[in-house]
């Protein structure tokens, strides 16, 4: 951001303000939605690191989506809820571009994550002799610090070529968090390259990790109809299945919003859609993982029956 040029200092978000006799309803709703999600995520995390049991590698992988998810939501909502219930919903230009960045950041690092977990499912089933040895502390540790590592790397670059531009105004966002395609409505001159390089991050950090993720289920579906056992079957649908239902809501909502024609958006959808991916998504992950798996849920009653977390649970 060294070459940043701007005549504004500062930003301010409508949020949901076309919608004032709603303002107290969406903060409690919003409030208890991050509540739980911090709450869900953080005891996900906690119930794998302290049973030994789920020290494998798609744990590992999930422990790593727990963590990501509280990050991810801590990035917007505390701001969205004191712009809900105040008329402080001014955010300077730095901070609009730590917003962003860290929302990126996270926001590609979990597709790339995804990404790494149906690879994993795709060796458990389908290749399940060599599962330990494909899948080493390793490997999976590399997958982690690549996914994390691409995010860092878009983040920065989206982030410097979005406040690289001039905002002269005006400087009302009409979102409720710094989001790249409502900024750049803002900015003064050409800005037809940075919808070209979102177009392009969105393919390349989107697209192609869920396209990577359709190829495995692929495979990993046609090898579960080969398994002989009924029970078999159910036991492999069983764990692939938390993984595509959070893949579905989490891509689903991205593709959306990132890959639609600009001509089609709407600026009331887009905000609603923009709450369910950043906040309803990261609060279903954690009960979708523990009510449909059951080593987890066994976990977390072996851990709830030991007291408040006083070790590791044998």
């Amino acid at each position: 951001m060294a070459n940043h040029s701007s005549l504004v200092s500062e930003f301010i978000f409508d949020g949901f303000s076309g919608l004032p006799h709603l303002q107290t309803f969406l903060f409690v709703v919003v409030l208890f939605m991050y509540t739980v999600s911090l709450a869900g995520n953080a005891t996900i995390t906690a119930v794998i690191k302290l049973n030994p049991v789920l020290h494998t590698p798609m744990y590992f992988f999930l422990t790593n989506l727990s963590l990501l998810e509280i990050c991810y939501t801590t990035a917007i909502v505390p701001k969205m809820l004191v712009s809900l219930v105040s008329e402080n919903r001014k955010i300077s230009i730095w901070g609009c571009a730590t917003q962003m960045y860290f929302f990126t950041l996270f926001g590609i690092t979990e597709c790339c994550l995804l990404a790494a977990m149906a690879y994993d499912r795709y060796v458990a089933i389908c290749n399940p002799l060599r599962y330990t040895v494909i899948m080493n502390r390793g490997v999976c540790a590399q997958l982690s610090v690549a996914s994390w590592s691409v995010g860092v790397i878009v983040g920065l670059g989206q982030t410097n070529y979005v406040f690289s531009l001039t905002y002269c105004g005006p400087n009302r966002i009409n979102h409720f968090f710094c989001d790249i395609p409502p900024l750049l409505t803002l900015a003064c001159g050409d800005t037809s390259m940075n919808v070209i390089a979102v177009y392009m991050v969105a393919v390349l950090f989107i697209t192609t990790p869920f396209l990577l993720i359709l190829t495995s289920y692929i495979f990993i579906i046609s090898s579960i109809l080969r398994m002989p056992s009924a029970e078999g079957r159910r036991k492999a649908f069983s764990t692939c299945s938390s993984h595509l239902i959070v893949v579905s809501l989490f891509y689903g909502s991205g593709i959306i919003t990132y890959l639609r024609p600009k001509s089609s958006y709407s600026t009331e959808g887009d905000k609603l859609l923009a709450l369910f991916y950043t906040v309803v998504t990261s609060m279903l992950n954690p009960i979708i993982y523990s009510l449909r798996n059951k080593e987890v849920k066994e976990a977390l009653k072996r851990t709830v029956s030991s007291g408040l977390f006083p070790g590791k649970i044998k």
